[in-house]
């Protein structure tokens, strides 16, 4: 029996059928990925072909799609802000500038080759390859925070050229009808179509940065103060949604864009880390919804129609931009593990580039075969990013230049009989001191994210990284250890760091922290000996408190 029309559905419309169908469908493709082993995000991806109108069955409505999808962007880019200062930015201006735009250059020419073989006009050739040259903000940030390398160096680079990508596609959004319009517009017309672009951008930047400042913060402070956590998420919410709408709507400047000021003005405000908790859960819902509209513009059968020009074009992004920005970063006296984090980083290309490719079509100058090839391009390089990253996590640390010297700046870990703790937050800096005040040699092992509270000791070692990683534990040498502390509150990656030391090292001591008994319980099942629950360990001391005066 062949599924109801969307219009016949009862009590659906089509908001709701495609909201339902795109978060359900994601999930169970989601689910399976997992089980699979393989990313989550290709599960998303492929839930959008099953909703696509290239598959049979149901259709969801694609504008609505994008448009719940454009909501995701503005709230990624907005927590995005609350994390990346001003500060941060212009700290790596001298690579992420020059090399953004030398890396969009790059990648542009070869998408014009590429296109002068396929027959195309040289303006329609230029669309694609800028099409091309500009990486997926949501993408390259899920990279990122699955990482926690958002506020890394690596990540500061990343995300700044990411910015600066964002900024020249502005520029080509508001050249292109110029650029389309007799014979491209004559050097006047592209000279005030700049002119004005920087004029609008800079009038936007200034208001924020000198009233927004003061405002938003200020607001944010006012509404903590009524006590009341559902007005203080809607205002976060609101400040997010509006900024970046007032920023397209007054100055011409992209949602992202906006959304990432209004984020960083709100990063001023102590109150930036609750910000960005109360609008993770929404961050993530339509972020998926994101994926899901981009797998509905997949037309498998070019696979089998075009495959030779799909290739190339994944070649180019996947390959071209990847070696062009590696040898910029090396070239700016970056280690080679930054340049291989900043060069997958890009290895994909995404919202930036549908826009492009959805307006060079309607304005008459990029062939529909060249918007195929670059959607075709960007599912593909986004299904395969995953996978680069997960290689370079694989095979970096062999190929690292030694000149990079130990990743994260780590000393050599001692030889033998040293303590690791895994974690260096609110629980674990208090043991690290504790042992170290008792002359205990120990090595912490901590993410980028919490690398500013490591203690500064003698008898003190870092090393930089996951600990659920068997490169990271035995560059923390966990075979000569004879304890292992794990002091981080997520069970998941517990139980991974627990069951590699426990292979790693049989005979080791290992204690953890946990928060129920259920989860203490699963970690002694992964290896550990002594789980500790910070709520046992309060009513006990406070049991000791009261029986002192009995005793």
């Amino acid at each position: 029996m062949p599924p109801l029309p969307e219009s016949e559905l009862p009590h659906a419309t089509p908001l709701i059928a495609t909201v339902v169908a795109g978060i359900v469908i994601a999930f169970v493709f989601g689910a399976i990925a997992q089980r699979l082993r393989v990313p989550v995000l290709i599960g998303y991806l492929l839930a959008g072909v099953v909703v696509g109108p290239f598959t049979p069955g149901y259709v969801a409505d694609q504008p609505l799609a994008n448009e719940l999808a454009e909501l995701g962007i503005i709230l990624l880019m907005f927590g995005v802000g609350l994390h990346f200062s001003l500060k941060d930015l212009l700290a790596v201006r001298k690579v992420a500038i020059p090399g953004a735009i030398v890396q969009i250059a790059g990648a542009t020419l070869l998408g014009m080759g590429f296109a002068h073989s396929m027959g195309w006009p040289p303006l329609g050739g230029f669309v694609f390859g800028l099409a091309l040259s500009v990486a997926s903000t949501v993408v390259l940030l899920r990279a990122l925070q699955e990482r926690r390398l958002v506020d890394s160096d690596k990540g500061r680079i990343a995300v700044g050229w990411l910015i600066v990508e964002d900024l020249v596609m502005v520029f080509a959004l508001v050249l292109l009808p110029t650029l389309a319009g007799s014979g491209g517009g004559g050097a006047g017309g592209i000279a005030a179509a700049i002119g004005l672009t920087v004029v609008k951008i800079g009038a936007f930047a200034a208001l924020m940065l000198i009233g927004g400042k003061r405002f938003v913060p200020w607001l944010l402070h006012k509404i903590a103060h009524t006590g009341s956590r559902e007005l203080f998420r809607l205002a976060v919410l609101a400040i997010a949604l509006g900024v970046a709408f007032g920023a397209a709507i007054l100055f011409g400047v992209s949602f992202a864009l906006g959304a990432f000021f209004a984020g960083m003005i709100l990063a001023e405000s102590p109150l930036s880390q609750r910000a960005a908790e109360e609008t993770l859960p929404l961050r993530d819902a339509f972020a998926v919804l994101f994926f899901v509209s981009v797998g509905m513009l997949f037309n498998p059968t070019i696979l089998i129609t075009s495959t030779l020009a799909v290739l190339t074009t994944l070649a180019i992004i996947m390959i071209g931009k990847s070696v062009a920005a590696w040898a910029i970063v090396r070239a700016f006296g970056r280690n080679n593990a930054t340049a291989l984090t900043i060069s997958a980083s890009l290895a994909q290309i995404g919202e930036f580039s549908f826009i492009l490719a959805t307006l060079g079509t309607a304005l008459g100058i990029l062939p529909a075969q060249a918007r195929d090839l670059i959607l075709s391009g960007a599912i593909l390089s986004i299904m395969l990013n995953p996978l680069l990253f997960a290689a370079i996590d694989r095979f970096a640390p062999r190929v690292t230049d030694m000149s990079d010297g130990p990743i994260g700046g780590a000393r050599p870990v001692p030889a033998t009989g040293h303590i690791v703790l895994v974690g260096c937050g609110r629980v674990g800096s208090r043991v690290a001191h504790g042992l170290l005040a008792a002359g205990e040699r120990v090595t912490v092992i901590e993410t980028e994210e919490g690398r500013d509270h490591l203690p500064a000791h003698d008898l003190a070692t870092t090393v930089i990284g996951n600990a659920a990683r068997g490169d990271v534990l035995a560059r923390a040498a966990i075979g000569d250890a004879r304890m292992f502390f794990v002091a981080i509150p997520a069970g998941y990656e517990a139980a991974q760091a627990v069951r590699e030391a426990r292979r790693r090292n049989p005979a080791i001591h290992i204690v953890v922290r946990t928060h129920a008994d259920r989860e203490g319980e699963q970690l002694m099942k992964q290896g550990a000996d002594h789980a500790i629950m910070g709520e046992e360990e309060i009513a006990r001391r406070m049991i000791d408190e009261a029986l002192v005066g009995v005793r």
